[in-house]
């Protein structure tokens, strides 16, 4: 039996899911808090997204209560200028002889990836000099970076990251918490299934599906399926057949100490697949939901400050998901190459 005590580590030096491309026009900007942050992002009339910090150095008013032309951000107050680079450009307050330099009130720009339909955003630590992405964008496997989700749901889960990613992977809850007909039966069947360690995270290896739920028919007959995990809190879920690909995509990232967004996709290649939306805009929100509201039920024990206990085997992947992040924070900490504390090993558990 492993102890955990309550963990508040936020991770820096890391990609974080932002938003949906989708979300995001050209010529509109979007004010978020990620991970405590305040940020706002925007697409410029050419199509590049950015981010800067959403504050105004000025007199601190956010910049995404101003005016965006899709060329550059208007502070509402004194109407300082800032570009995508987060470049003071213009001061219209000064006199034409009083000289001054601009870049003295530069805010801070993110670095932004857009990769297969969403935005990602590189969070560095405030007090250093900001690092280089040591790893990509987690890509969904099958599909060109152009590729677009079929569907995407977004909901906020009231809890600290480490409840969202640990509820959320969590393989043995399935039958107690999500009680549908569409999902499976409340028996419980043997699960024995083998992990192997893979960049910044851990894979459940292919395996045929025996014990599957009634969702996974919708793409035709028994399919393989292979979980993968990455750091920050990324979830794929790859599911396929001999004709057809369907992957999940589940990102959870921490808008402050108190709130994690959780993001809920699926990619397809099912040329009948637009068949399927009416019936996953139903069944998603009803999944989450059920998640969401566990959740919120373990807050009220999480006030006393309870230590949590994790067995084996079914929690294991819990317990790996602290070690991950706490050999990730220490690999930046010591400004070194990150060491995966995960080994294959067959896990086995009942659900």
């Amino acid at each position: 039996m492993v102890t955990v005590s309550s963990i508040t580590l936020l991770l820096r030096n890391i990609l974080y899911y932002a938003l949906p491309s989708t979300a995001l026009k050209a010529g509109q900007m979007q004010a978020k808090t990620l991970v405590n942050e305040p940020i706002l992002l925007g697409r410029t009339q050419a199509g590049r997204a950015f981010a800067i910090r959403d504050l105004c150095p000025h007199r601190a008013v956010p910049l995404s209560c101003g005016w965006f032309n899709g060329e550059d951000v208007q502070c509402c107050y004194h109407g300082w200028r800032f570009n995508p680079e987060g470049h003071c450009t213009e001061i219209p307050s000064l006199m034409d002889d009083q000289q001054m330099d601009l870049s003295r009130f530069n805010v801070q720009a993110y670095e932004v990836k857009e990769v297969q339909g969403n935005l990602w955003i590189y969070l560095p630590e405030g007090n250093r000099k900001a690092r280089p992405p040591r790893f990509d964008v987690p890509r969904v496997p099958g599909f060109p970076d152009d590729a677009q989700p079929k569907i995407s749901y977004t909901v906020t889960f009231p809890c600290f990251i480490d409840h969202a990613v640990v509820g959320l992977m969590d393989p043995a809850h399935s039958p107690f918490v999500h009680r549908a007909w569409w999902w499976r039966d409340e028996a419980l069947n043997p699960e024995i299934k083998w992990f192997d360690p893979s960049p910044y995270g851990f894979t459940m290896r292919k395996h045929h599906m025996a014990n599957m739920g009634r969702g996974y028919w919708l793409i035709g007959g028994i399919p393989d399926n292979e979980i993968r995990f990455y750091l920050p809190g990324i979830r794929t879920e790859e599911t396929t057949t001999a004709k057809y690909r369907a992957v999940n995509l589940t990102a959870m990232t921490p808008l402050s100490d108190t709130e994690t967004e959780v993001t809920f996709q699926f990619y397809w290649d099912i040329p009948w697949g637009f068949l399927l939306k009416p019936i996953l805009t139903y069944m998603i929100p009803s999944f989450l939901g059920q998640d969401r509201d566990v959740v919120i039920k373990q807050q009220v024990g999480l006030k006393h400050d309870p230590v949590l206990r994790l067995i084996k085997d079914s929690d294991t992947l819990a317990r790996w998901y602290y070690q991950l992040k706490n050999e990730y924070q220490r690999s930046q900490d010591e400004n070194r190459d990150f060491v995966s504390p995960v080994k294959t090993q067959q896990l086995r558990w009942m659900a």
